[in-house]
């Protein structure tokens, strides 16, 4: 008879073996901690959702973003957008070429060169006098590419259209009374500015840029 056998029982119920019945871990815990879990990501999910309606509402509702006091942009003024329009006066008056008399002086050892830059200047407009060899005051003593002498009552603006036709060049006055401008030739000069190249800075001389917008 076995140990576990009740007293007064038979061996008809003795245990037997070494298997015996277990209790199963109940699952109420797991499931609750699942519920728990699937609230919290449900909530995150709602949240983001929620969050991302908003920015789409705001960003579509038009309004601009508030920018501070210097980038705040200025009411255009009265007449603004008739300045604006091609049929507008440049800002600044120029004089024509024809109405610029020019006086070609070579200041270089070049035979010819004088001659030759004022024919390019009568093609582009200018109105030729004198042409030929430098005043011995400048003779083979002009280092750059040339000099503009005119009268101090000259237009300053001549001296500017005129300075659109080579790079480099001075501007010098003498007690002359007339109007009209030498360009004397020095010994760094090789040819006037390309035609496109002066007529482009003609345009920009007439209608000056505005300043760039101050950005944010």
């Amino acid at each position: 008879m076995s140990m576990l056998t009740p007293p007064g029982m038979g061996g008809k119920y003795r245990v037997t073996g070494a298997a015996y019945p277990r209790m199963s871990r109940p699952r109420r815990r797991r499931r609750i901690v699942l519920t728990v879990l699937g609230a919290v990501l449900g909530l995150a999910l709602l949240g983001y959702g929620t969050l991302q309606l908003m920015n789409v509402f705001r960003g579509g509702s038009g309004k601009p973003v508030a920018a501070g006091k210097d980038c705040a942009t200025p009411k255009p003024r009265a007449g603004a957008a008739a300045a604006a329009s091609p049929a507008a006066k440049p800002a600044v008056a120029l004089p024509q070429p024809g109405q610029i008399t020019v006086n070609v002086y070579n200041a270089t050892p070049r035979a010819g060169l004088a001659k030759a830059v004022a024919d390019e200047l009568k093609k582009r407009g200018f109105t030729v006098a004198n042409v030929g060899n430098a005043p011995a005051d400048f003779d083979k003593k002009v280092p750059g590419t040339g000099i503009l002498l005119g009268s101090p009552k000259t237009d300053k603006a001549a001296f500017s259209v005129l300075g659109t036709q080579l790079e480099g060049d001075t501007q010098q006055t003498d007690a002359r009374e007339g109007a009209d401008i030498d360009l004397i030739l020095g010994d760094a000069f090789k040819e006037l500015s390309p035609k496109e190249t002066a007529d482009k800075e003609l345009y920009l001389l007439a209608n000056p840029q505005p300043a760039p917008a101050k950005t944010c």
